[in-house]
């Protein structure tokens, strides 16, 4: 194996296991900080710089001196195409199909492009970024399918484990994650894989707004490729050149902005005239750049075209169901993450790579499709039918790679009001059907739910004491009407802060939040078999 393949499996291998400890591994996001379109287009759109951009500056800063190494040994994603393209079968002798009409530039003008939608306060890079959509890909997709299969061999080793008294393989469980948008990224990357049929790294060549940015640093660096007088010319280095940095007709001529310093030409040359160095050996003269022209006019255009698309997003192809507010639409059952930014920041900075989603421990962080019209969707949502928003919890602030979910210690994670419950008393069991329940005060870590005796019902109703409720869903999750639950949780009186303590704002609020003295988690008990669906309430 070579130093390369070993340092892109390593690489992968961390990468992998950070995103599988998210939540107990305090750098989990190292990987999605290191992406300079990610970084650079969400601090143009968000207006904002911290310190979590760092590793992004820094892999611009070595591209200067050791040109596109990231791309060419750290990336998952660039690990994962190559691993795809060795998977595509191709005529023999040939690894290219180099589309003709397709511009080398053409990453740049989707960068610049980014730029200009970034100006007008609208971030696109959510469609583009290599390290959001390749977190997307492996926490999504591939990590629930992992937990599915290794659901499924736990049943199938049950009758073994049984027979060699093996308990905790009796009694494990594993509860597979779901999310709503699977297949679209499935799909996604079934056409990011197959467009390595066309050219080895697609993707990388003509699509990758990180790769722009890293091309226009890496154009003269000082670790290169060199060719010595013993060339001959033959052009197997332009033939394997995974990226079509070397020209063909020309093959001593680099495009050091293209070059990703994989060494292929280096390991295929016959004559042994390639090298990659600070310093060139004698008898050897450096690699001339190819002249890759650029064009304002076309750069001029993707900006312009940017803005454009960000002006229709924020007039056309924002939410319109909802009540507007301060400039936006708040869809009425929105609940966004406890410690979210506000909204249009909140959008203008969630890079929609699924990190959130992924650690939280009750997979109720779903991506949503038009809920918040085209610029929210895949961004996170709480959604309480699916299962409750733990008080307790701080994990998705802590992996969150741009400061999208702010990270709150667990003082002020208790304040973090993400909504307020509302009963609708049509269709509770004990306002409507004048049946005993109490499920939702029983569940409630927030002890705000409380019960009166009214006139002509035969059991005490509940009613929703505002200031204590924190909108956790935990009423919703476990209420046992069918269909849609008796009590929801709604955006109202959310409270989402850019920067400042939340236990202040909410005490000047007039807020009251405190969680009851418990341990474990909250379950029904006074009705043990108690959950939705077993218990027949009003339809609709």
């Amino acid at each position: 194996m070579s130093f390369r393949r070993a340092a892109q499996l390593i690489c992968l291998i961390i990468f992998l296991a950070l995103l599988a400890g998210a939540g107990h591994i305090k750098e989990a996001d190292l990987f999605l900080r290191m992406d300079p379109a990610l970084a650079g287009i969400t601090a143009i759109a968000a207006r904002m710089w911290t310190w979590l951009f760092l590793p992004a500056l820094l892999v611009v800063l070595s591209a200067l001196l050791f040109g596109r190494i990231f791309c060419g040994y750290i990336c998952p994603m660039g690990t994962t195409l190559d691993f795809s393209d060795k998977c595509i079968p191709r005529p023999t002798g040939k690894t290219e199909r180099s589309p003709q009409r397709l511009s080398p530039r053409l990453n740049r003008y989707i960068l610049v492009f980014l730029v200009g939608a970034g100006l007008a306060g609208v971030s696109l890079v959510s469609w583009a970024s290599p390290l959001a959509l390749i977190t997307r890909f492996y926490g999504l997709v591939v990590y629930p399918v992992m937990e599915l299969i290794a659901d499924q061999s736990l049943v199938f080793l049950y009758p073994l484990a049984s027979w060699l008294d093996i308990r905790s393989l009796m009694f494990a469980e594993i509860d597979p994650s779901r999310f709503t948008a699977q297949f679209f990224v499935l799909v996604l990357f079934i056409l990011i894989f197959a467009a390595g049929w066309i050219t080895p790294r697609f993707w990388c060549r003509y699509l990758c707004p990180a790769g722009g940015i890293l091309a226009v640093a890496a154009g003269k660096p000082l670790l290169r490729r060199r060719v010595s007088d013993d060339c001959n010319g033959c052009g197997i280095c332009a033939q394997k050149c995974p990226m079509g940095a070397i020209d063909r007709l020309h093959p001593e001529r680099t495009n050091h902005s293209a070059c990703i310093s994989c060494r292929t030409c280096e390991a295929n040359c016959p004559q042994e005239a390639i090298e990659f160095s600070l310093l060139a050996r004698p008898g050897s003269h450096m690699a001339r750049e190819t002249g890759v022209s650029t064009s304002r006019r076309y750069f001029l255009m993707a900006g312009a075209a940017g803005m454009g698309t960000a002006a229709l997003s924020l007039t056309g192809l924002h939410a319109v169901s909802g009540k507007e507010t301060e400039g936006w639409v708040q869809p009425a059952r929105l609940i966004r993450p406890p410690g979210a930014i506000p909204e249009p920041m909140f959008r203008a900075a969630c890079v929609r790579c699924g990190e959130c989603m992924g650690a939280c421990p009750t997979n109720t962080l779903q991506p949503i499709w038009f809920a918040a019209g085209f610029l929210g969707m895949f961004s996170p949502a709480i959604t309480p039918d699916r299962k409750y928003c733990d008080p307790r919890c701080t994990i998705c602030g802590e992996v969150c790679p741009t400061g999208a979910i702010r990270t709150l210690s667990a003082g002020e994670r208790v304040w973090a009001r993400t909504g307020t419950a509302v009963i609708y008393r049509q269709k509770c069991l004990a306002w409507e059907h004048k049946k005993s329940c109490m499920v939702c005060d029983e569940v409630c870590p927030y002890d705000a739910i409380e019960f009166e005796k009214i006139a002509d019902l035969p059991y005490p109703v509940p009613h929703v004491k505002e200031d204590r409720c924190a909108g956790c869903g935990y009423c919703e999750h476990y209420c046992p009407v069918t269909n849609e639950a008796a009590i929801v949780v709604t955006p109202m009186n959310e409270l989402r802060l850019q920067a400042g303590s939340y236990r202040e704002a909410g005490q000047i609020r007039k807020f009251n939040l405190s969680l009851r003295p418990v341990s474990e988690p909250l379950e029904p008990k006074t009705y043990p078999g108690f959950s939705r669906g077993e218990i027949e309430g009003p339809e609709g």
